[in-house]
């Protein structure tokens, strides 16, 4: 019973900010003193103590993370699922919509790809829409103006597929080639790619992934939930099919 008691107070107390300098109102000096006192002989007899305490702690801050995510993803409404500039995969109007924060130039986006495809595949139902994130530098902001002018053409699909297979090393010259091969109009891809709608389209969607908290690509948002990192494709369906069902329970 001590051990089950200890593990919540190490937690408690070492979330404390460092810098405090003074103890918390709830304890006196003298019990403050004889609390860490006995944490510390108890960690001496067993050491998991410590163990347990750090993964209630992390435990309590994941749970926090998890609740600032959905709070922000409800308060981004419209501009995260329902932005009409975005470019949408799969089926325009299926009951879930998947949001996919992703840089052309991320490897791990790259491996994403076929877990995407199949999951489009596998379920007509699922709308994915692209937030095109530049993160990774100036190569990166010139493949998402890019992809992002080529909408104009209808081409963003066809331009972000080539681009996603290539070398990342955008350059004006693989541009022009991988637009060349999409069938597009380059001298119009040029002119749109310095459109500043374009460049304001991008600055949204950083800001929108700031707003959730996305601190990395790939990231997405399914129904109420935002997964950051690669998945695999069980992952994505499972998602989905939570969002789902918290759709369906809403009805």
């Amino acid at each position: 019973m001590m051990r089950l008691l200890l593990a919540p107070i190490l937690a408690a107390l070492l979330a404390l900010p460092v810098r405090a300098a003074e103890p918390p109102p709830a304890f006196t000096p003298a019990q403050r003193a004889e609390i860490v006192a006995i944490v510390r002989q108890a960690m001496v007899a067993d050491p998991s103590i410590l163990r347990d305490a750090v993964t209630a702690l992390q435990e309590s801050e994941s749970a926090h993370r998890v609740a600032a995510a959905r709070s922000a993803i409800a308060e981004a409404g419209p501009a995260l699922t329902a932005n009409p500039g975005d470019p949408v995969a799969g089926n325009p109007h299926g009951d879930v919509t998947v949001v996919e924060f992703y840089d052309l130039r991320c490897p791990y986006c790259r491996r994403m790809i076929p877990a995407i495809d199949a999951l489009l595949k596998q379920d007509p139902k699922v709308r994915l829409v692209y937030k095109d994130i530049p993160i990774l530098g100036p190569a990166s902001v010139l493949g998402a103006r890019a992809v992002l002018a080529a909408q104009r053409q209808d081409g963003y699909a066809r331009l972000q597929s080539l681009l996603m297979a290539s070398n990342p090393q955008f350059t004006e010259a693989s541009l022009h080639e991988a637009a060349t091969r999409a069938g597009l109009d380059w001298d119009r891809l040029q002119r749109d790619m310095h459109d500043p709608a374009v460049e304001a389209r991008i600055q949204a969607n950083l800001d929108l992934a700031r707003q959730l908290g996305v601190d990395g690509t790939p990231a997405f948002v399914i129904g109420g939930q935002l997964l950051p990192g690669a998945m695999e494709l069980a992952d994505l369906q499972a998602a989905v099919g939570a969002a789902r069902a918290g759709n369906a329970a809403m009805r």
